[in-house]
């Protein structure tokens, strides 16, 4: 698996990389960094504006990706699929164009305490301007959405219930079509983050049951810039338009405008087809490898990296330790500063990503204000994991 990416490729005697930030971004395998050199190279034209070959030729391959997109995510129809920059422009986007248009003042809306901040503090931001309420439901000491919490939550005059998939501080894979038929049966409106669940594993919204799903490319081994926004037609229909500009309207005259059906209603501006084709590329290398083996794969390492770090390293102790958890281990060691360790761990050519994680909440519940975090990726190892651990140790020595 290593040799489909270049960056982990190195001389015999330079220090391998151990890349284990897979959680922020993934790495990029040949067949991605191939298309996009292709499509710049030799067939690059802008899409949707012109008659020449070029422009139709890269609007067929832009609308081939949504096809993909609609497949690899279970949805129903192609419209159903809105391009947009990431997962946080996606939420963004429900919560402005979704929110903004059916939140009323002492409404409520439902998040909970494990989300990251792009799943957070957009809600927080509609429910002051429109003077409604946000309900936070906490979590366990396992790292566990409180389900009798999360129903009693949803008691309320609730609209929009928003939660993550897989949680990127904590690891935990949440029961999100269970969450999803609670707050169906409560009369809200559905919205899951799933940046962390799209490339691990199996993702079907209409299985779910969930009423818009968000998702980064740079997270599916795909380019940076662009995601992914599923949304139930009937209502992305009847949703105003997130940005204004060129491409989205049907008829603009000086006394009003009206506008495109979706997808292309939320889809302003020359929109990054470049990326979108590369993601085409990371899709069809994912469904190659096998999402679902590459997760079984990446967990295993994981819970191999738990195992260890709790037996070798003393000190440990794990943020995070719901049963239902993916390929990401967050941890601290007592009397050392997250920070100095990954300083460390990088000399050892051992990438962790130490911090709050965009995820403050959580770390203010498990009473820390960052942690280490190792998430693991398809191209990871057995000896990805005794680097970890010897640098750890090492990294131990030194600030001890």
């Amino acid at each position: 698996m290593r040799a489909h990416f270049p960056q982990l490729q190195h001389p015999n005697d330079a220090t391998p990389l151990t890349y284990l930030d897979t959680a922020a971004t993934s790495l990029k395998p040949q067949a991605v960094i191939d298309r996009i050199t292709h499509f710049y190279s030799k067939e690059y034209g802008t899409v949707r504006r012109g008659v020449y070959s070029l422009s139709q030729h890269a609007t067929a391959l832009y609308e081939q990706v949504r096809e993909q997109a609609r497949s690899w995510l279970g949805a129903a129809l192609p419209s159903e699929i809105i391009y947009t920059k990431g997962t946080t422009e996606a939420i963004n986007l429900v919560a402005a164009s979704y929110g903004g248009s059916v939140v009323q003042a002492g409404d409520e809306i439902v998040v909970t305490e494990m989300e990251h901040h792009a799943n957070f503090v957009p809600w927080q931001l509609l429910a002051e301007r429109r003077g409604a309420k946000l309900r936070v439901v906490p979590i366990t000491d396992t790292g566990e959405v409180d389900l009798g919490a999360f129903a009693d939550a949803l008691r309320g005059p609730v609209k929009i219930a928003s939660f993550v998939h897989v949680s990127n501080a904590l690891g935990t894979v949440n029961p999100v079509a269970e969450m999803t038929r609670m707050a169906h049966e409560a009369g809200a409106v559905v919205m899951v983050d799933g940046a962390q669940a799209a490339a691990h594993g199996h993702v079907d919204v209409q299985a779910i049951g969930c009423d818009f799903y968000a998702c980064s490319g740079h997270k599916m081994y795909g380019p940076t810039g662009v995601g992914l926004l599923y949304g139930r037609h009937a209502l992305l229909d009847q949703m105003p338009p997130y940005q204004a500009g060129g491409d989205m309207v049907d008829v603009v005259r000086a006394e009003g405008t009206t506008f495109d059906a979706p997808p292309y209603r939320f889809e302003a501006g020359t929109p990054p087809f470049a990326q979108v084709i590369g993601l085409g590329a990371a899709l069809r290398w994912l469904a190659e490898v096998g999402p679902a083996q590459a997760a079984a794969w990446e967990l295993s390492l994981a819970e191999e990296t738990r195992a260890r770090l709790a037996a070798e390293v003393p000190g440990v102790r794990f943020v995070g330790e719901a049963p239902a958890r993916a390929g990401i281990v967050a941890f601290v060691i007592e009397g050392l500063h997250p920070f100095d360790v990954g300083t460390l761990l990088n000399e050892e050519g051992v990438c962790v990503r130490v911090g709050h994680h965009c995820a403050q909440p959580v770390m203010r519940r498990f009473g820390t204000t960052s942690t280490i975090r190792a998430s693991f990726g398809a191209y990871n190892t057995r000896d990805d994991v005794d680097r970890l651990l010897h640098a750890l140790k090492g990294a131990v020595e030194l600030l001890a």
